[in-house]
């Protein structure tokens, strides 16, 4: 064990006390204070280069950090510095919301997995705004956008045209946050006729945007790995069909079947290594459908390089980790950028 894991392990043991959102919490305000300081000399690591330029972006290395880690932008000067090739920042809704009440995270420790149920709590996209306004970036930024729990689902694309017009000269690409299972009727527009409504209007939109700011900016959905394989299939043509930049798979589970203790009976969405296979398997079949038309962002159920490297033999094209990160730390990203190439 290196002198680094140790003392990550003995901070987990110690931070875990706290329960999780507060944990989280915690951890990012040390890591931001660390990292705004002389200390960030220190701590900071170097990013392993092996360029990669996919949907027009120049990427350092392949691996990034997945959306909800860091929702508001508050401690990208951390977040960019521990070797990511690219973050995600997200996910933001128009107006600020609290998300659900609260226990609304849970670690399943024994599992490496983490159950949640925050429901885009988020300070609003103007917030996040103000923040990419004032930082100096060191990778690619992405920004995963949502809708207010209070917009009916039929009003859904309004909060992401909205949302994608305030960010769009900010983002490095742009993510439809369609599949969290904490936003009431969200997946919803996974169905064929809601998503084919849907992707019209927002890609009008971008569309306009591309014109207007002489830009294109990626568009790029969050699948379920939730769906059936019936609509997958209508759900990778319909990407096609509106020339969708790229696809991340997948969000997190609301199946527990996957479990074996009393943790199935949290409500909320699961992710971490249990996720891994069934994220695994919705990446193969959508790279069967789309090929290179469409690139592949692959998440869920990273804790290793022997997991990151099973979801690119799947056809990943980029990979995100989240959860991995919690129970594993910074030198997982070590680990995993690394050992690809």
């Amino acid at each position: 064990m290196s002198l680094s894991t140790f003392f990550f392990e003995v901070y987990k043991k110690v931070i875990f006390i706290l329960p999780p959102e507060r944990a989280h919490d915690v951890s990012l305000y040390i890591a931001d204070k660390i990292y705004s300081s002389y200390l960030k000399n220190f701590f900071k690591s170097k990013t392993i280069i092996h360029n990669k330029n996919i949907m027009d972006i120049n990427f350092p290395n392949t691996l990034g950090l997945a959306a909800g880690f860091d929702k508001n932008g508050d401690y990208i000067n951390f977040i960019s510095n521990i070797g990511f090739g690219f973050i995600e920042l997200g996910t933001v809704t128009p107006k600020p919301q609290e998300g659900n009440p609260k226990p609304r995270v849970f670690r399943l420790a024994e599992n490496e997995a983490i159950i949640n149920r925050l429901g885009f709590n988020n300070k609003g996209v103007q917030y996040l705004k103000n923040k990419l306004l004032s930082i100096e970036r060191q990778v690619p930024i992405g920004i995963n956008i949502g809708k207010n729990s209070s917009t009916k689902i039929e009003k859904a694309y309004e909060d992401y045209e909205y949302c994608m017009e305030e960010i769009f000269t900010l983002a490095d690409y742009i993510t439809l946050n369609i599949s969290s299972p904490n936003t009431e009727r969200l997946r919803e527009l996974h169905s064929e006729s809601s998503l084919d409504s849907f992707l019209n209007k927002i890609k009008r939109k971008h569309d306009a945007l591309v014109k207007k700011h002489h830009k294109h900016v990626p568009l790029v959905l969050k699948v379920s790995p939730d769906i059936n394989q019936s609509d997958l299939e209508k759900f990778c043509k319909l990407l096609m069909n509106y020339e969708i930049d790229g696809v991340i798979a997948t969000n997190t589970t609301v199946n527990k079947d996957i479990l074996n203790n009393m943790s199935k009976d949290i409500e909320g969405g699961l992710s971490g290594k249990p996720l891994l296979n069934k994220s695994n398997e919705i990446i193969s079949i959508i790279k069967k459908h789309v090929g290179d038309k469409v690139k592949v962002i692959g998440t869920g159920g990273i804790t290793s390089k022997e997991s990151a490297m099973s979801k690119l033999d799947c056809g990943a094209d980029l990979l995100q980790i989240y959860t991995g990160l919690v129970y594993k730390g910074t030198n997982l990203i070590k680990e995993i950028t690394s050992s690809i190439r």
